[in-house]
């Protein structure tokens, strides 16, 4: 009898067994790092894209490649984003070899602002952090991130590997200061022997970067963007995990949790977790099972769902009700009557902002619907 644990996962990374469909991407985004393709992975939140190059970094990891991984939304100033991009450097990409300190001092020798180095004790894990002088507007922390960007290709070539770097939410480097894309560009294409993976979940911002001709990352990198997983693919990986676990769901119980998630990849892990918990070991979940797991994680969403009603304008919640009803491509005068809904002008604004907001977006067929996990049956059940 299987006595172990849930083998659904949100709210962390889906990795190994936990991982869900896109093998078509994670086959693709892993060749394009051993060619050192530049990458631009798009999503919104939660759908996934962490874990997909995280497992994409693994599998060229396998082929010789050298990757380094950097999280941009977990360095809020310069100083910060200096000692990840070290940490990541030194622990990814350097060689392996020689005493921790000396090999660490050795790797960034040549920094204009010298890292403070520490070593734990328990782990022998390695940090640094740098404190730059704010004297002539910052120029000795801006130099020395520029020489530690450059480091990937010299450590490369050294060591006769590819490398390739992923910068994870990297819309945050705007905010960090408006004049990096313009560095980070100078730098990167000198690079023939590193590749760049960048992540992104804000499209404005994005587009900003990479889409405007007269911006530094113009057509710079292939564009790779990750929509919902389509119910027949993800369906055949709910019933394996829960034929694994001693556990099964019938025909009906997956079209119903299916179609409640859309194919979003935290919504459909949640919603499989919930359902999991309520069934007993040996044992079929049935469409009332999955009744009572939505009406649970509904509870559990109410206050958060409540809030973003509440900051809502009065179009943009007659639009999100409508979508929540009736997915839409929203040119249809008949649709705007049958829902109310304000002029063309108006929903077009309302609809850029729910968008901006990760609340809405298209479809497979391409119709505009709720991508808020559980939004939808939310608005349907409390405010329509």
């Amino acid at each position: 009898m299987y006595e172990g644990t849930n083998p659904f996962r949100y709210g962390d990374l889906a990795l190994d067994d936990a991982f869900a469909d896109r093998e078509a991407e994670l086959a693709e985004l892993a060749a394009d790092m051993r060619n050192g393709q530049n990458v631009l992975v798009y999503a919104p939140r939660r759908y996934g894209k962490s874990s997909l190059v995280l497992r994409a970094s693994g599998l060229a990891a396998e082929r010789g490649v050298l990757v380094a991984y950097c999280d941009l939304m977990r360095t809020p100033t310069k100083e910060r984003l200096a000692g990840a991009l070290a940490k990541t450097i030194y622990e990814d990409l350097s060689s392996p070899s020689g005493e921790l300190l000396e090999r660490a001092r050795s790797v960034f020798r040549g920094l204009r602002v010298r890292p403070t180095i520490e070593v734990d004790a328990d782990t022998g894990g390695v940090s640094f952090s740098f404190e730059a002088s704010r004297r002539a507007g910052g120029g000795d922390i801006d130099a020395t991130i520029e020489n530690l960007l450059e480091l990937p290709q010299e450590l490369a070539a050294e060591r006769g590997r590819r490398a390739v770097l992923v910068l994870d939410e990297f819309q945050e480097v705007v905010k960090l200061d408006r004049r990096f894309p313009n560095l980070m560009r100078a730098v990167f294409q000198t690079q023939p022997e590193v590749g760049h993976v960048y992540l992104g979940s804000k499209r404005h911002v994005l587009d900003e970067i990479f889409a405007d001709r007269n911006e530094p990352f113009w057509r710079s990198a292939k564009r790779l963007e990750l929509g919902l997983i389509p119910p027949r693919a993800f369906g055949p990986f709910v019933r394996r995990r829960f034929d694994a676990t001693d556990k099964g769901l019938t025909d009906g119980a997956l079209a119903r949790l299916l179609a409640v998630t859309g194919g979003h990849p935290y919504g459909t892990q949640q919603l499989a977790y919930a359902v999991w918990e309520l069934v007993p070991v040996g044992h079929y979940a049935h469409e009332d099972d999955v009744e009572t797991a939505l009406a649970h994680v509904l509870r559990s969403e109410h206050n958060y769902f409540s809030t973003l009603w509440e900051r809502a304008t009065e179009n943009q919640r007659l639009l999100m009700l409508a979508l929540a009803a009736e997915p839409s491509r929203l040119y249809s005068k008949a649709y705007h009557d049958r829902h109310g809904l304000a002029s063309a002008s108006h929903v077009q604004r309302a609809l850029g902002a729910l968008v901006k907001e990760e609340l809405v977006g298209r479809n497979e067929a391409g119709e505009y619907c709720i991508v808020e996990p559980f939004l939808a049956e939310w608005l349907l059940r409390e405010r329509a």
